[in-house]
């Protein structure tokens, strides 16, 4: 079951298990159609019953709280992968449709921790974007976040290009990401730290470039760029020069603090992966460590030790929003890849690395609320 949410600009289904956002088709001003979500290829296909209901549904951007595997409990908290957030049925709760802003309100009650989570998906007229917005009411202690888009990628090799901004360092995930003996591949050189998404260490010597999308066919691999306190707006970004426009992510980098990218392009040959999960980015803004879960996230760890929030605090008291949003823009012939992105009066320019402009109709204030 799904629900759709719909305007001249927008047209984005909402599934009811996981709350996961896809298919989506944004209507650029020029009238091109663009369709920037990924849908795991075994979606509708009979599954083992103990399959996760995230992996069953696997598309699109859900919300992960807490964010990552799981697979260690916290102080007898068993979540599954990404929380209750991504795998349990969210129950509808009003909708508007008005002239300029329609919007969605779903809400799941958790279990395994006792809480509330709103979640309100809107569309605005005139804007080639969603704004998401995630309430958490009634939950106390520590909890890792994030985010999930997965992304679909072209068939041409590296033809897609990548780029966040105001990130520190990033960080290969510190623990083999895959097992060969499990039927699992990755590429990179585990806990490897790096500069630029352009030279990043394989584990056979020499470097990749994840600035670069798809690549490294027959492999997943997963890495963290770690965020830089003090910034106003965070963003991450894949741009599409050969088709003419750019997804953007935008978020406030003082609750989503850091961006994982989960290269996935076959390197699975486990059920339901069965090496046919290719081409796909996740584009993940979160405050947690890298993808472990919460037990890794709110124990001692190393970005912890370092400075780095891992985890948000939730108080019973008061409730806790997290908001981004996610858009696409079209951009001129030439543009290569997204170098920053500015807010400005009604929206934001997006200024490519040889120096062109873009700019797409946004309301970054939605983030701060």
């Amino acid at each position: 079951m799904s629900w759709r949410l719909k305007n001249p600009s927008v047209d984005a289904w909402i599934t009811r298990t996981g709350g996961m956002l896809a298919p989506v088709t944004f209507r650029l001003p020029d009238g091109r159609q663009v369709q920037p979500f990924a849908i795991a290829p075994w979606v509708g296909e009979k599954l083992p019953a103990e399959t996760p209901p995230l992996i069953r549904t696997l598309r699109g951007d859900f919300f992960g709280a807490p964010f990552g595997g799981n697979g260690t409990p916290w102080r007898g908290e068993r979540h599954p992968p990404h929380g209750e957030s991504a795998n349990a049925d969210w129950g509808f709760a009003g909708a508007t449709r008005g002239r300029d802003e329609t919007s969605l309100n779903v809400r799941l009650a958790c279990e395994v921790r006792p809480g509330t989570i709103e979640k309100r998906l809107m569309l605005r007229r005139g804007h080639n974007a969603i704004y998401c917005e995630h309430t958490l009411s009634g939950f106390s202690g520590p909890m890792s976040l994030g985010t999930h888009p997965c992304l679909r990628m072209p068939e041409g090799e590296g033809s897609a290009r990548v780029s966040a901004g105001g990130w520190e360092w990033g960080e290969v995930v510190p623990l083999p990401f895959e097992d060969p003996a499990l039927g699992g591949y990755s590429a990179l050189q585990t806990g490897a730290r790096f500069e630029s998404l352009a030279a990043v260490p394989l584990a056979n010597g020499g470097m990749a470039d994840l600035s670069r999308c798809p690549a490294r066919a027959g492999f997943d691999d997963l890495v963290m760029l770690v965020g830089r306190a003090g910034r106003s707006l965070g963003w991450s970004a894949v741009t599409f020069p050969d088709e003419g426009w750019a997804f953007i992510q935008l978020k406030n980098p003082e609750v989503l603090r850091h961006t994982l990218l989960w290269h996935s392009n076959g390197g699975r040959h486990y059920a339901p992966w069965n090496g046919r999960h290719r081409r796909v980015l996740g584009l993940e803004e979160t405050t947690s460590y890298f993808a472990y879960g919460l037990a890794e996230s709110a124990k001692p760890n190393a970005l912890k030790r370092a400075g780095y929030p891992t985890t948000v605090t939730l108080s019973q008291k008061t409730p806790l929003r997290v908001a981004h949003i996610l858009a696409v823009a079209a951009i001129p012939r030439g543009f290569d890849v997204v170098a920053d992105v500015v807010s400005v009066p009604g929206g934001v320019v997006l200024t490519a690395g040889n120096g062109k402009t873009a700019r797409a109709v946004v309301d970054v204030g939605f983030l701060r609320g």
